[in-house]
C-alpha cells in the first residue's frame, strides 16, 4: 500500500486523475477527542474540553493536551485513495537534534495497513534552559494513503501522537460515512508523558493504544506529557466524559516536576478518585502506580536535563532533589507507590469497582536490565509494546478489572 508525503503527481501542486470528493472533518468522524475547536485553516482536536483548558495557563499542558494522542478519523468507505491536509506544530529542542516527524497509522478494518508523516508545519522551538519557546510558522503538509482494498471497509487514520494537528481538509476517491461507536466499551485513560506516547513508534502503538487493541476497546486517551498533576480540572473532564472503564496512572510527573509534599497529596488523590466517582459511581476504576524509574524511585525531584548529554546527540535526565528531603514529605516513586496501595485498600473496602496495579508490574528492574529507559524517563518503542501486552493481560485478561466477564456480573456494559 501506497502513502506518500511529498509533492509527486497526484499531490494538490500537481494535476490530478483521480475524481476526489472533500468532506470537512466533522466531530462524527473523530474518536478520542473531547473537544473540536475551529481555526482559521480547519479544526483543532483537543483532549481536554474548552473548560478545563481555561483555568490552567501552562504551556506544557497546552502543548500536551493538543497533541492528538489516541485520537483517529473512522471512516466507513469503498474508496481506494484517502488523503489528509494537515497543519503540523513539531517540538524542537534548542541545541538538541531535530526529533523524528510523527507518524500517521492507517488502519483497515482493524489492521496497520501504511504508515506515513506529513512536511511542512509549524515548529515549536523550546529552549530548555530559559524555559523560552517560540513558534516558528509553516505551510500545510499532505498525508496521503493509496493501494486501499476496493470494497466497502472501515478505515482509520490515527494521528500523531506527539504533533499538534490541524486537520485542514479530507479527500477521498468514494464517499465516506460515520462509523457508530455501538458495540465496544470505552476505556479512558489518564497518565503522563508514558501514557501520552513518549517514544512510541507510532500513534497506534502507544502502550494504551496497543492495550485498547488487545482488549477489543475503544480508547480515549488522556495521557498528558508531564501533566498528569491530579488537577481538578482533569478529574471533572473525566467525570463528565462517558465510559465503561477508567483507569489512572499517577506518580512520575508529581516527582519530577517537585509540585506537592505528601500532605498534599494524600488528599489530592482522594478528591481526584471522588470527582471521577460522581460521575461514574460504579465503573470499574484503576489506580495505576508508577512503572520502574531507577533515578527517582528514592530520589525527589524535579527532573533536569542533563545538558551535557546533547553534545552527543541524547537528552538524559537526572533527579535534582535530595533523599534527605523525604523526611520532610517529598515524594519518591517509592513514597508514592506505598500511599496509593494504601488509599485504594482504604477506600475499595466501600468501593468494590476500585483496584489497584503496581506499575512494576508492568515495567520492573528485571525489565530495566533488558529494556533502560533511554533518557532515564521514557520508554522506547519496544517498552511501550511490553507494557500494553502486560496491561492488556493484567486488566483485560481473566480476572483482570477490565475481564468482559467481571462485566457482565456487575451489569456494565
Amino acid at each position: 500500500m501506497n502513502h506518500q508525503h511529498d509533492d509527486v503527481p497526484g499531490s494538490p501542486t500537481t494535476p490530478r486523475t483521480t475524481a476526489w470528493i472533500t468532506r470537512p472533518v466533522t466531530a462524527d468522524l473523530l474518536r478520542g477527542a473531547l473537544d473540536l475547536e475551529r481555526t482559521d485553516h480547519g479544526v483543532l482536536p483537543h483532549r481536554l474540553p474548552a473548560r478545563a483548558r481555561a483555568q490552567c495557563d501552562d504551556g506544557q499542558l497546552a502543548m500536551a493536551e493538543a497533541q492528538p494522542s489516541g485520537v483517529r478519523l473512522v471512516l466507513r468507505t469503498r474508496a481506494t485513495a484517502v488523503e489528509l491536509d494537515t497543519l503540523r506544530t513539531k517540538v524542537a529542542y534548542q541545541g538538541a537534534p531535530p526529533r523524528p516527524d510523527g507518524v500517521y497509522d492507517l488502519l483497515v478494518d482493524g489492521r496497520l495497513a501504511g504508515r506515513a508523516s506529513v512536511t511542512g508545519g509549524n515548529v515549536l522551538m523550546v529552549d530548555m534552559a530559559t524555559g523560552s519557546a517560540e513558534t516558528r510558522p509553516g505551510p500545510v503538509g499532505t498525508v496521503r494513503f493509496t493501494g486501499l482494498p476496493d470494497h466497502l471497509k472501515d478505515v482509520e487514520i490515527w494521528l500523531p501522537h506527539n504533533e499538534i494537528t490541524q486537520l485542514v481538509a479530507l479527500r477521498t476517491d468514494a464517499p465516506v460515512e460515520a462509523v457508530s461507536e455501538e458495540g465496544r466499551r470505552v476505556w479512558l485513560h489518564h497518565g503522563s508523558s508514558i501514557s501520552h506516547g513518549s517514544d512510541a513508534a507510532s500513534p497506534s502503538t502507544t502502550w494504551p493504544a496497543l492495550a485498547a487493541s488487545l482488549g477489543g476497546v475503544e480508547l480515549i486517551n488522556l495521557g498528558l506529557g508531564g501533566s498528569a498533576l491530579l488537577d481538578a480540572f482533569t478529574a471533572r473532564a473525566m467525570r463528565d466524559t462517558p465510559a465503561d472503564l477508567i483507569s489512572v496512572k499517577i506518580g512520575i510527573n508529581l516527582v519530577n516536576t517537585d509540585l506537592m509534599r505528601l500532605r498534599a497529596f494524600t488528599p489530592a488523590v482522594h478528591g481526584f478518585l471522588d470527582t471521577i466517582r460522581e460521575g461514574h459511581p460504579a465503573t470499574p476504576l484503576l489506580v495505576v502506580s508508577p512503572i520502574l524509574c531507577p533515578i527517582h524511585e528514592d530520589t525527589p525531584g524535579p527532573s533536569a536535563p542533563d545538558f551535557g548529554s546533547l553534545s552527543t546527540g541524547k537528552l538524559q535526565f537526572r533527579a535534582a532533589g535530595d533523599p534527605a528531603e523525604r523526611a520532610g514529605g517529598k515524594l519518591t516513586l517509592d513514597v508514592i507507590r506505598d500511599e496509593l496501595a494504601r488509599v485504594v485498600k482504604q477506600r475499595a473496602a466501600d468501593d468494590p469497582n476500585l483496584h489497584y496495579l503496581d506499575g512494576r508490574d508492568l515495567y520492573g528492574e528485571a525489565d530495566f536490565a533488558e529494556l533502560p529507559l533511554p533518557d532515564q524517563l521514557h520508554p522506547d518503542a519496544a517498552t511501550h509494546r511490553r507494557i500494553g501486552e502486560r496491561f492488556a493481560a493484567l486488566a483485560f485478561g481473566t480476572g483482570g478489572p477490565f475481564a468482559a466477564e467481571r462485566a457482565c456480573s456487575t451489569g456494565a456494559k
